[in-house]
């Protein structure tokens, strides 16, 4: 691609969204300010005609095709690679926009130069007063390794009535809508394509902070996410991915003093999560969770290779688990 003059590139990654194509991009398109950004398509290999579509009806779009699907962490790593904007957006094919939701992002990133990455608050598409699973307003991580976010915890998801509008430092944004500096993506590594898919922009914002910059969650901005765009919550792939990569997660960003018995914790929680699925007879799923710690123990292996953090980044972190489940904590003010 020709070197770009905008500071901003909104890369949306495509494989076989030929539907989302045609249901979100125009929103993207007319609500994205032309004079700070450009819109790109990633395109992961798609056999649908979803290139043909692009270049047929939205010529303002940039394409950027390539050869096979290389999944959500490397597509985006190669996408980045190659388009050299100074600030890069990931936003998924089933986001929605109905105002200018990036400015508020792009001023704030711009004037504070200590901020790596950036959300907007995450609504849901269906449910439009109503938080979105993914990101909601900010991400954030427990002691045990476990996700949460302002205004989703586990499966409560909250109302938005503004409760949640200031702009704040969180632990991870969604990968959803993620706004980063591009060369401070390339420093840390970008997104660990052995990942795949799943749980990558966490373990990306916990290296972004390990290098001493920060994320925040910038809710002036805001977006409307189908999500299960990609794979429905239910399904037993889903299940893998997330389990087998919150394991090499922590692995990866935990002091070597801390891992082992962070990693001891963690499995005998995921055992009493198999126990779950296997009292409702999901077998799909229990099964999944096996194959995802057998799986780590084989990958695991790739990442000896790195140097240990020497910061303990969970420390001091709620639990969860107990306020969810034991206290009924279940809504982030009362975390």
């Amino acid at each position: 691609m020709e070197n770009p003059v905008k500071p901003v590139a909104v890369i949306i990654l495509n494989w076989n969204g030929e539907k989302f194509l045609r249901q979100f991009l125009p929103s993207v398109v007319a609500h994205t300010p032309a004079d700070i950004a450009d819109v790109i398509v990633a395109d992961n290999g798609s056999t649908d005609g979803s290139v043909e579509l692009l270049r047929k009806e939205f010529p303002t779009v940039k394409v950027l095709p390539f050869s096979k699907n290389y999944g959500f962490a490397d597509g985006y790593n190669r996408a980045i690679a190659a388009t050299r904007y100074r600030y890069t957006v990931l936003l998924n094919s089933d986001v929605e926009v109905k105002s200018d939701w990036l400015t508020p992002l792009y001023k704030f990133m711009s004037s504070h130069p200590e901020v790596g990455a950036v959300q907007p608050k995450i609504l849901s598409l269906t449910t439009p007063d109503t938080f979105e699973y993914a990101g909601a307003a900010g991400g954030f991580i427990d002691r045990n390794g476990f996700p949460y976010c302002r205004g989703r915890i586990f499966s409560t998801l909250e109302k938005d009535n503004g409760q949640y509008d200031e702009p704040m430092p969180v632990f991870w944004a969604t990968g959803a809508c993620l706004m980063v500096d591009s060369a401070l993506y390339e420093k840390v590594g970008g997104l660990d394509s052995r990942f795949f898919a799943h749980m990558e922009e966490i373990d990306l914002c916990w290296r972004i902070h390990l290098a001493g910059r920060e994320v925040w969650a910038i809710p002036a901005g805001k977006v409307y996410h189908l999500g299960g765009g990609s794979l429905p919550a239910s399904d037993p792939r889903k299940t893998y991915l997330n389990f087998r990569n919150n394991l090499l997660m922590l692995y990866k960003n935990l002091p070597a003093r801390d891992r082992k018995w962070s990693l001891i914790k963690r499995r005998l929680l995921d055992t009493v999560a198999w126990g779950k699925f296997i009292m409702t007879l999901d077998f799909k799923n229990a099964s999944a969770i096996l194959r995802a710690h057998r799986d780590y123990r084989r990958m695991v292996s790739e990442y000896s290779y790195m140097a240990s953090p020497e910061v303990n980044l969970l420390k001091g972190r709620p639990n969860i688990l107990t306020s969810y489940y034991l206290k009924g904590h279940k809504t982030f003010d009362r975390i």
